[in-house]
Order: structure tokens, then sequence, then C-alpha cells
């Protein structure tokens, strides 16, 4: 292991992005490259609009500066996980860069995360087809496995540019969706401006040459509001939301006609119907191992999931594929926006990429839905407040939402309501799992709605 790798191996484990969490990386680097850092032009005006990034206004800290981006394999994870880190090396510690160094390799070099660094990110606004005047820029921190660099100084459109930190083989949907969409004129999603994509020989995997994408860039849209903490302030409020759930569903929609358009359709044959079956199937398996309480209530789970095997499906098509309330951000005009076309990041990209069944992203709102009056219950200060959540308002969301829905598409989801409920059971189980092994306080938001969905009230509604 070289220094380089020793500096990364202590300072991944503190990302927020890492997803080897209580492992020690094992890491091999499989791409390095070096770009030509351009000129950072320094800023001058009111120090407080100066970004949290290290100054390197003076000439001398560029001097003997350069921009190193890797790809490192992690073999602590299995199958192993492929990094993105591009990082700025220079033989100074810049004021104000403590916070973002990597670490010093044995010549007494400095490494820094290059997403703080605006040698890297002036470089990478550039790679991406971006051209300001104006390349300050700033790191959204509310991320988990990407970051995002903000560019919204000066007069000029705000640009957010994303750097995938799991880097896969193939286009990254988050890329493909939202370029296509964009093409299409579709304004409901930001507007996708350019993207980067990066060539490598990687001995773990059978391609002799994997291509992927590495970062792309979008406008950024100031004044929004994230959809997750709306509906927690709705409810908190006692506020209707019947109304905006309803305009989102009909956006939801939208989106989802959008895709079908621009990119390919397909029927489900059978067997795509027997695998998401089986699929349903093993997760439940797994859940019962981790969730005791599963195991009296899976035979009308497993009845559900039988049923829908027989029911009718829509056609299969490209999806959002982690949808919930805090994809969605709505503009000040009261618009929605989807946002995060990536999936499941730790999924197989195989999957992400495939077609699927657009009720998947709408089970997933709907269980957002419950999940914002099951938090609130959860953080209540007491027994009084507890019981002062009103679960009438997740009903009326959802009814809202799939009102919106039905009225955008056209698809009554009334006559998918068999296939509809075993998407959201298995959403229900696969929370359950993931509350058992992370937040056991929250187990029963999930096993709440399950319970509902095999109850016989909802039985009958089925019927």
């Amino acid at each position: 292991m070289d220094s380089t790798t020793e500096c990364l191996t202590d300072w991944m484990t503190r990302q927020r992005w890492y997803a080897g969490k209580g492992r020690i990386p094992q890491l091999v680097e499989v791409f390095r490259e070096e770009w030509q850092a351009r000129a950072v032009t320094p800023h001058d005006g009111d120090p407080s609009s100066e970004p949290a990034a290290p100054a390197t206004s003076q000439a001398s800290d560029n001097e003997d500066a350069r921009i190193i981006v890797l790809l490192v394999r992690d073999l602590a994870n299995n199958p192993p996980s492929l990094y993105h880190v591009p990082m700025v090396e220079r033989s100074t510690i810049p004021k104000g860069a403590g916070p973002y160094l990597i670490g010093r390799t044995d010549d007494d070099r400095y490494l820094f995360d290059g997403a703080f660094d605006p040698l890297y990110t002036t470089e990478l606004l550039h790679r991406l087809s971006v051209t300001r005047a104006d390349t300050r820029s700033r790191v959204h921190g509310g991320e988990q496995s990407n970051t995002s660099i903000i560019y919204d100084q000066g007069s000029e459109a705000a640009v957010v540019a994303k750097i995938f930190r799991l880097v896969h083989t193939g286009e990254n949907p988050d890329v493909t969706l939202q370029t296509a969409l964009t093409s299409a004129g579709y304004r409901s999603v930001p507007r996708m401006l350019g993207y980067l994509s990066g060539a490598w020989h990687d001995p773990y995997e059978h391609e002799e040459r994997s291509v992927g994408h590495l970062a792309f860039a979008q406008e950024f849209i100031p004044g929004v509001q994230d959809g997750w903490q709306i509906a927690l302030q709705s409810s908190a409020d006692g506020e209707d939301f019947t109304a905006h759930a309803e305009r989102l569903g009909r956006t939801t929609a939208e989106v989802h006609t959008g895709l079908a358009a621009c990119l390919p359709t397909r029927e489900a044959t059978l067997g795509d119907i027997v695998g998401f079956v089986a699929g349903w199937h093993q997760r439940l398996a797994i859940a019962t191992s981790d969730v005791p309480e599963l195991r009296a209530l899976r035979p009308a789970i497993e009845a559900v999931y039988d049923s829908a095997q027989d029911a009718p499906w829509p056609k299969l098509q490209r999806i959002h594929g982690d949808y919930h309330l805090g994809q969605v951000l709505r503009r000040p005009s009261g618009e929605w926006l989807l946002v995060d076309f990536e999936g499941e990041p730790l999924r197989p990209l195989s999957e992400r990429t495939r077609a699927d069944s657009p009720l998947r992203d709408v089970a997933g709102m709907l269980r957002s839905f419950d999940y914002v009056v099951g938090a609130r219950r959860n953080t209540a200060a007491d027994e009084a407040a507890r019981d002062a959540v009103d679960p009438e308002w997740a009903r009326a969301a959802r009814a809202g939402f799939l009102d919106g829905y039905i009225a955008e598409s056209e698809v009554d989801l009334r006559s998918h309501r068999q296939l509809l409920d075993a998407f959201e059971l298995d959403k229900a189980v696969y929370e359950a799992m993931y509350e058992a092994r992370n937040r056991p306080a929250w187990l029963p938001i999930p096993l709440a709605g399950i319970r509902y969905l095999v109850s016989e009230e909802r039985l009958a509604a089925r019927r």
C-alpha cells in the first residue's frame, strides 16, 4: 500500500458516502488521471460571500499544485465497491484548507478533497462543458451517497455539479433519465447541462475496458423546499396536504409518461412477473429472521404476493427507482420537481437500469406519507403529543396523491390495487428489516403499514 492509499484508508471511513461502515477499507487503485489545472481568479468583495473552501487566491498556493482523479476498489466490501476520489495535491496547507485535508504522503505532499478546492471545482466545471465567469462554489452538506458542488455566486444562473462517489460500469440512470427528460422538454426535473464519463481497466471486473459516469451538471434552482420537510411541517401544523399531494401525483405521472415516451417500454412477461414475486418472497424470508413480528404475518403477506402474480400488470418502463418525499422539491410557485434518479445506490447498476413497474414509485411515495406521521410520533416530546398526531393526515395525502396520478396518467390504479399493495408490502418489509437493524424505535412504523395492508379491511377493498 503506497502512502496515498494509506491516507485514503483513514479518511474514507469518516466520509458519509463511504458504504463500508464499520469496516477498515482495503483499497486498490485501478485508475489515476492527472488534470491540467486552470487558473483560479481571486474574488474581492464581501468576505461573507466567500465559499467555505481553501483560500487559494495567492499564486504561490497553486504553483506546484496538481489535480489527481482516482478510482479505488475497496476489497473489504463484497462485492468490492469502486469509489471516485478527486483530490488536489499541494506542497503546503493553504489558509482555511485544514478541514479538507486527506493526509500527507511520504514525500511531504498534502492531499485535499477536490470537492472543496477551487482548483478542482473550476476544472470540473470546464470538463462538464459549463461556462461561467464566476466559478466560486460551495459543497451541499446534506448528501450521503454523492457530493454536490453548487456554483451560485454572482449574477449568473446557478449550477450544481454532482460527483458520483460509488461508480459503476455503465450509464448512471441519474444522467440518462434526466438527460432524456430534459431533451424532451420536461420541466418537472432540473435541466441537464452536461456530464463527465471515465474509462478504466479494472481487474475486478470481467470487461477489458470499463466505461461509466463520474459526474454531471444541472441547473440549480434556488428557493426550492425539500418535500419531506414540507410534509412534516404540514402534519405538525394540522394543515390539509391533500391538494399538494394531488399535484405531486400529477407530476409523478407526468414524469412516468415522459420516461415511457423517451425510453423503451415493454409488456411484462411471465418470466418478469415470476422474477418480481420471487424477489418479494426472498426479501420476506430474510426479513423474518431480523423481525420476529413478521413471522405471524408471513402467510397473509405471501397471499398478497401470490395474488399479485395473477393480477393485470401495466407495461414495464424506466422509473425513478428510489421514490419518496426526500426525492422531490417544491418551487416557490408550488410546482414539484423530481430529483436523484440514481435509484438505490447500493443495488447493482444492472437492476437500476432495467425496465421496472411504475407502481414501485407509487408505492414508495405512499409509504413516505405514512412515515411522516410515524416520524412525528417517534419524535414527540411526550405521550400527549404522540396522541395528538392525526393519522388521517397520511390517509388524505395518500388519497390525494393517487387521485392526481390517476387524473394525469389516465391509468386507473384501482384496477391494479392487488399489484400496488404487493409493491407497497415489499417496500414496508424492507423498511422493517432496515429499522430492526438500525433504528429499532422506528420499527412500529412499517409494521403498522404491513398490518393494515394484510387486514380484512384492505382485503375487502381489493375484492
